[in-house]
């Protein structure tokens, strides 16, 4: 079976090749180069396609018609230039003018992020979500504009998708990532910008395909620890989505980046951190950018008995903490039923996530985006005191006291502790501990944080003896 679909995508690919080899007649663009779409304001943005060998093509942006800028198709029929964006505004259009004419029709300028990850970066109205037909119902925006990449694996680089920009209206909203919706609608109503979501997602997928298989492979570690994923869906091979799903848009001009994945990588969660830093130096590499790259911590969910996700939340942490430019959105509070690896309410992470990208990549005062996080502690006695970043006026409790921590002494056994919150730090005991060492919080795989900071952003799950 696995071979069939393996010789079906190959012949797939040479006549996708052999069709688009005899159209070079005329100017040919990618699919992510079309009527509806957003380029990034304030840029130099990529500009590529296909035509016959040796001839010159003309590019003309109607933002700027005195400025044109022509290309010479090389011998393999292939052209790429840059075309100066200015800032926010449209629609315009774009002509390509050489044996043949293109016109590219109701082009806006403004923000493009690029929102992937697995099933809950996929996850749309259609599969179900908090007041899902009441957002859709709403969602008539032409200044948000929409580039849904079909789940499509590839052996081999892909240079086009079959993919168009779409206008967000309920159709088209219903059918995207929610989370992606509700991010790019946060930001177009905070910036009063046009902008432009390329969503690339499928569920159940774990890091390794969204990476280039070279940077796997030639990297000891990672090579090894990819045997350890027990893969449910087809192909489970390094950089399959990679191919189809991401190197079709690349160089295309884009802002920043949103992911939210790392539930099928709780097998071999040791190597999480690495794996995601060698995705962001992949995708920065590719993309000849810096960008920011906003992801979201995995909710809680009740994995069994075996569940290893709280390690995988750990080494998300570290991504933030080692990676420059990156930022975590903690969601371990917006989980109603941790049998359900779903959470429904995808309002709020679109929405924290960006706040992330409003404050840190576009400098607007948007309050406390981030969640309180472990920072030291300190021995008081027969107690333990806590300090954490993020805490710009204290913390609080859902309830009377917190019960979701856990304090060790030298035998390393975890009992559950008392807690007190003293203003922004937190002071934990247990009295069968008399010498405690460390402290756990939330360090399993369901359990929900009852500790807020008074912004009301939830604590982020931490262990100290991992320091």
């Amino acid at each position: 079976m696995k071979i069939r679909f393996y010789t079906l995508l190959v012949l797939g690919i040479l006549l996708f090749a052999f069709v688009q080899n005899s159209v070079f007649a005329t100017i040919t663009l990618p699919a992510v180069f079309s009527d509806n779409m957003v380029l990034q304001q304030n840029a130099d943005v990529a500009i590529w396609g296909w035509a016959n060998a040796g001839e010159t093509i003309k590019i003309v942006a109607d933002w700027n018609s005195a400025d044109t800028i022509k290309v010479k198709v090389d011998n393999m029929a292939k052209w790429s230039t840059t075309l100066k964006t200015i800032a926010a505004g449209g629609s315009y259009s774009i002509q390509l003018i050489g044996s043949s004419q293109v016109k590219l029709k109701n082009v806006m300028l403004g923000e493009v992020w690029i929102c992937s990850g697995q099933s809950n970066m996929e996850w749309s109205v259609n599969r179900g979500i908090t007041n899902g037909e009441e957002h859709a119902a709403q969602a008539n925006h032409p200044n948000i504009r929409i580039f849904q990449i079909p789940k499509v694996g590839a052996i081999y680089p892909q240079q086009n998708c079959y993919a168009k920009w779409t206008t967000c209206t309920p159709e088209t909203m219903r059918q995207t990532s929610a989370v992606g919706y509700f991010f790019a609608h946060e930001l177009q109503q905070r910036l009063n910008v046009p902008v432009g979501i390329i969503v690339s997602a499928w569920g159940g997928t774990p890091a390794e395909v969204w990476i280039e298989k070279s940077r796997i492979e030639n990297n000891h570690e990672l090579n090894n620890a990819k045997y350890a994923l027990n893969y449910d869906w087809w192909p489970g091979e390094p950089g399959v989505l990679y191919n189809s799903m991401i190197a079709p848009v690349v160089p295309f001009g884009i802002a920043g980046v949103i992911w939210y994945q790392g539930e099928s990588n709780c097998s071999n969660h040791q190597v999480y951190g690495l794996l995601m830093k060698t995705l962001i130096e992949n995708w920065r590499s590719i993309f000849k950018k810096d960008f920011p790259f906003y992801f979201v911590q995995i909710a809680p969910y009740n994995y069994g008995n075996d569940g290893t996700s709280e390690y995988v939340r750990e080494q998300q942490a570290w991504v933030e903490m080692n990676v420059p430019k990156t930022g975590m959105t903690v969601i371990s509070d917006l989980v109603d039923n941790i049998n359900d690896i779903h959470p429904k309410n995808k309002l709020d992470v679109g929405i924290r996530l960006a706040n992330f990208a409003l404050a840190k990549t576009y400098n607007k005062n948007v309050g406390t985006f981030q969640s309180p996080q472990y920072q030291s502690m300190q021995i008081e006695k027969n107690k333990i005191r806590l300090k954490f970043n993020h805490v710009p006026t204290g913390l609080k409790t859902t309830g009377k006291t917190p019960v979701h921590f856990l304090v060790a002494g030298n035998d390393g056994n975890f009992v559950p502790a008392k807690a007190k919150i003293e203003g922004k730090t937190i002071l934990v005991y247990a009295k069968q501990v008399k010498n405690p060492i460390a402290v756990r919080f939330c360090f399993d795989d369901a359990s929900v944080p009852d500790v807020f900071s008074n912004e009301r952003l939830p604590l982020a799950p931490f262990r100290t003896d991992n320091q």
